[in-house]
């Protein structure tokens, strides 16, 4: 079932591009048109490349699985963070930080040291610090959340990355591509798809047309988390129906 609807992305103004002096020759075969400087892209692709990137997040999702979700130019990052919020899914708005993936473990070693933090406070061990430890034990802890926060409840890799200008965020594309997980984004004129593996041709810089997108992303995601929670549910009841089979195996051998 078709999920992106090409007049919602037309008046969101998904279509438009960079100037064509900025393109990117790679992203031709989802341009429609030039117009006045600027290149137009084809929103009858992009539907179909939504639709593409919904199901197979939402398959991703269904299994049990988590997407990280990046952006952190001023256009985006509110959204994006709304969004994963609603999802309860990790996202990096702020500086993306070195190694996030390919040194998970030093990533979250500091994450359990935010938690070490919080335990201080709540055990009173904080109040027996000095007024300047405590003066730079939360100055460390406002540091960490503000980069890491967002990301405290990702304990493994995340199964996905879904990122906003591949440009910006080159870093993080990086790190995903060499560790083999699936980067899914928004791309503009200006950008190499080849660096995506699920390509959402479209303008990454108005905030209208992140929303657009990421409204039906999330929705694809909702569908991938309800199936789960059914799956769950599923089990949960067909466990108990064998356990009391054998409960009644049990009192008629008796």
């Amino acid at each position: 079932m078709a999920r992106a609807n090409v007049k919602d992305l037309l008046e969101a103004g998904v279509h438009f591009g960079h100037m064509t002096r900025k393109w990117n020759p790679n992203m031709a075969p989802y341009i429609f048109m030039e117009k006045n400087g600027i290149h137009i892209i084809d929103l009858h692709k992009t539907a179909v490349k939504l639709d593409e990137a919904c199901e197979a997040l939402e398959k991703i999702v269904g299994s049990g699985r988590k997407v990280l979700f990046v952006a952190t130019k001023k256009q985006a990052k509110e959204i994006v963070a709304k969004h994963a919020q609603e999802l309860n899914m990790p996202y990096i708005t702020e500086r993306w930080p070195g190694g996030m993936l390919t040194n998970f473990v030093t990533i979250r070693k500091a994450v359990k040291k935010m938690n070490a933090i919080d335990k201080m406070k709540k055990d009173g061990t904080f109040e027996t610090l000095s007024k300047k430890e405590r003066l730079q034990v939360d100055r460390q802890r406002a540091n960490l959340e503000k980069n890491l926060g967002s990301i405290a409840d990702m304990v493994r890799l995340p199964a996905a990355l879904f990122v906003v200008d591949i440009m910006a965020e080159h870093i993080a594309v990086t790190e995903a591509k060499k560790l083999g997980i699936p980067v899914f984004a928004i791309v503009d004129t200006n950008s190499d798809p080849r660096k995506v593996d699920f390509v959402i041709p479209g303008n990454d810089d108005a905030s209208k047309s992140v929303d657009m997108i990421l409204s039906v992303v999330s929705d694809a995601v909702k569908e991938g988390q309800t199936q789960r929670k059914a799956e769950k549910e599923k089990s949960k009841e067909e466990g108990q129906a064998v356990t009391a089979d054998a409960d009644e195996d049990f009192d008629t051998e008796a």
